[in-house]
């Protein structure tokens, strides 16, 4: 594209210098040439008077050498014969020949006749003498007055033809290269991004049309990227929320006594649950750009009282003391019931395996007015690392967490604009608390803020 574009301007200069350049050159030959004659013509008017005035050889030679051809030796005077005097050859021979000298007395008009065995030519002007017969005088013009100045002017023409076309071709490579420098940036991007390193983006710069190209590139980088992350985001979360059938599973396992069988399914349950925890840390390698659908919204209190009758069997089981509380009315929420659901798992899940059997654990629901806030609370020892918990990913310290539970709770409550806090609870052992907005503004700083002055230093989070 560049070279294509050097070549057009070239072509082009060419043919526009030579379109000018070459009629220009034949304007100044022809103006040299023009100049030469008319100041042989003007010599050879400087010789009229005295032939008019007389015809007598001793004069006309006087008269002749008295002027700047004469002096040079490039005039001739060709006096007729007159008064029975013979006809005479003034100053120089003659160059034109006695043939042309006569055409020209015989016409009356001044002629131009080329010289033989030079490029020099002689102009021959009829003048009138006294006696009524024609004289001719004759100039000669040598090849180096018809072409005076004319080579200078050709060389002229010449270097600003060049110069032209010079500059034409620079001008042409530079804006070719501002053209081609976008689109050269945006195949780069395109091969990067084919060859799988997702952060290749492309400056939007350049001429309107690759600005556009480099827009459209850059969107379409962000959906592939934003597409993998919520694949990764999916697949992880599908698996985290095996971890819930696998709670049970383990637990019933280890009611099944002693014997061959037993050990087999616990065996079993172990690995399918070490297969699971490996297919969530594969999957989520990133972190997800988008929060999970939530346009359709649910009932907070349904959900929990349908979770929570699932969990509390499995408390029963263990000896743990449930308290719900909130859940009599309706709260509806801008979260989709299956995310709901998941995060109360995620929630309740890790209850049951870091803490004791035995230990009693409370959900409570508060309806704020502008947001609703949910309440996991146990009696149980707490995190032992509670800053490792709280990045994405991290297992806070503790044997079997993947440490993603907490973060499918907190990526449900920023999609509403809220935000997820943890503490310590009036039972003495860990609470997590769940700020849902509900009119999609993030309340959650502020109260964060607030949150931190009440209770310096007891932010956690467990995954």
């Amino acid at each position: 594209m560049r070279w294509a574009l050097v070549k057009v301007c070239l072509a082009v200069t060419v043919m526009v210098v030579v379109a000018f350049a070459v009629p220009l050159g034949m304007v100044v030959q022809e103006m040299a040439r023009d100049r030469a004659f008319s100041n042989a013509e003007r010599q050879a008017a400087t010789i009229g008077p005295t032939l008019s005035i007389t015809t007598d050889g001793q004069q006309l030679r006087r008269a002749v050498e008295s002027t700047d051809m004469g002096a040079l030796r490039r005039m001739a005077v060709h006096v007729p014969a007159v008064d029975g005097a013979p006809a005479a050859t003034i100053g120089q021979p003659g160059w034109a020949g006695a043939e042309a000298v006569q055409r020209t007395r015989q016409e009356g008009s001044a002629r131009t006749v080329r010289v033989a065995g030079g490029g020099s030519a002689a102009l021959l002007q009829p003048t009138a003498i006294g006696s009524g017969d024609i004289a001719v005088v004759e100039i000669l013009v040598p090849e180096s007055e018809v072409s005076n100045g004319v080579t200078t002017a050709w060389l002229v023409l010449a270097g600003v033809g060049s110069a032209l076309v010079v500059g034409s071709v620079a001008v042409a490579d530079r804006l070719g290269a501002r053209m081609i420098r976008p689109a050269q940036r945006l195949a780069d991007a395109a091969q990067q991004l084919g060859e799988g390193r997702l952060g290749a983006r492309v400056p939007e710069d350049g001429p309107k049309e690759l600005q556009s190209a480099a827009v459209a590139f850059n969107s379409m980088a962000d959906q592939v990227v934003e597409l993998l992350a919520n694949e990764r985001e999916l697949a992880a979360d599908l698996s985290h929320r095996l971890r819930t059938p696998l709670t049970v599973l383990r637990l019933n396992a280890a009611s099944l006594g002693d014997g061959p069988a037993a050990e087999q399914t616990r065996a079993a349950v172990e690995q399918l649950e070490h297969e699971v925890d490996t297919i969530i840390r594969t999957a989520r390698e990133q972190r997800s750009s988008q929060s999970a659908a939530v346009a359709a919204g649910c009932d907070a209190s349904e959900v929990i009282r349908e979770r929570m009758g699932f969990w509390s069997a499995l408390a029963e089981d263990e000896g743990r003391e449930v308290r719900l509380a909130g859940v009599d009315r309706t709260v509806r929420i801008p979260v989709a019931r299956p995310e709901l659901a998941a995060a109360l798992d995620a929630m309740l899940g890790n209850v049951f395996r870091h803490t004791p059997e035995g230990t009693p654990f409370a959900v409570d629901v508060h309806d704020a007015g502008d947001a609703v806030i949910v309440l996991v609370s146990d009696a149980g020892p707490g995190i032992a690392d509670p800053d490792a918990a709280l990045r994405r990913g991290n297992d806070g310290g503790r044997p079997g967490s993947t440490g993603l539970g907490l973060d499918i709770v907190r990526r449900v409550a920023e999609s509403t604009g809220g935000d997820l806090r943890l503490g310590r609870s009036v039972l003495g052992g860990t609470e997590v608390r769940v700020w849902i907005g509900l009119d999609g503004r993030a309340r959650g700083e502020a109260e964060a803020g607030r949150g931190r002055r009440g209770r310096p230093g007891r932010r956690k989070r467990r995954g």
